[in-house]
């Protein structure tokens, strides 16, 4: 099953067939862009008393633009939803504190061994800031972009990604950019976010946070399915895609230089 595009803010029910149609491809990006900058917000922070009232709120219904319909998908809805229900309705702060100190975890001081960077997970010697995060970084060149305080926020951080795929959503909606979108997702984000998801998930101690890693590596997943149904291409395989960055890899010789930081905001500029 592929997923649709909801109703709700996001315009009528839509279901985009070919991109030779007039316009089909418009509220794909836009649903697209807000899903996942949402799911970038939800991995950028600590989970606050606000942002949980309006998960609580919001969470159980459909939420996102597109409706998920792949079995992972909806597996990983039901995670992330039981993980709100396990959080207390009085938000007291040992639970914020407890929220606060799986978060840590994952994204700060990785004692779960589930590193947001791509480095860690694509490079041989499982290091941060190698080769991956360059070749991301020519991507957002590409666009004039640069990572503000990348020292601390990496180009290859998954925020920084999801962020970066909504900046390239935000423009003309058309079949060659959802190509762009498509070969980002197959060279970067899908080559490792899966892993990612199953670290969290079975190391972290809150099924909320498992729930939000699954889910957002199922919907990057489903989108890219997706992606390739309106685009006509089938999805290269695994082996493709390493035979494709393996030329990148080997002329890439880059030295480690801070670029100038693009203001406001942590991650790209957009």
């Amino acid at each position: 099953m592929i997923a649709t595009i909801q109703g709700s803010a996001h315009g009528g029910m839509t279901q985009p067939h070919s991109a030779s149609t007039e316009k089909p491809l418009t509220p794909l990006f836009q649903a697209v862009r807000e899903d996942l900058l949402l799911l970038a917000l939800l991995h950028d922070r600590e989970l606050d008393r606000d942002t949980l009232m309006n998960l609580w709120r919001d969470g159980f219904e459909d939420f996102l633009g597109l409706r998920l319909e792949s079995p992972p998908a909806q597996e990983a809805l039901r995670l992330f939803r039981r993980g709100l229900s396990d959080i207390p309705t009085q938000l007291d702060p040992r639970t914020l504190d407890i929220l606060a100190a799986e978060y840590a975890d994952i994204y700060l001081n990785h004692s779960i061994d589930a590193s947001p960077c791509e480095s860690v997970w694509v490079d041989e010697d499982g290091l941060i800031m190698q080769e991956p995060m360059f070749e991301i970084r020519d991507w957002y060149k590409r666009f004039g972009l640069t990572v503000a305080n990348w020292r601390i926020r990496p180009d290859d951080h998954l925020v920084t990604q999801l962020q970066f795929i909504g900046f390239l959503l935000e423009g003309e909606a058309t079949a060659a950019r959802l190509e762009e979108v498509a070969s980002f997702l197959d060279e970067h984000l899908l080559r490792w976010i899966g892993d990612f998801g199953a670290r969290v998930e079975s190391h972290c101690q809150t099924r909320l946070y498992g729930g939000l890693a699954r889910l957002t590596a199922a919907y990057l997943e489903e989108f890219r399915d997706l992606a390739a149904q309106v685009l006509g291409s089938p999805r290269p395989s695994a082996e493709e895609i390493e035979e494709r960055m393996r030329p990148k890899r080997e002329i890439l010789g880059i030295p480690v230089a801070g670029p100038a930081p693009f203001a406001p905001g942590g991650g790209p500029g957009w």
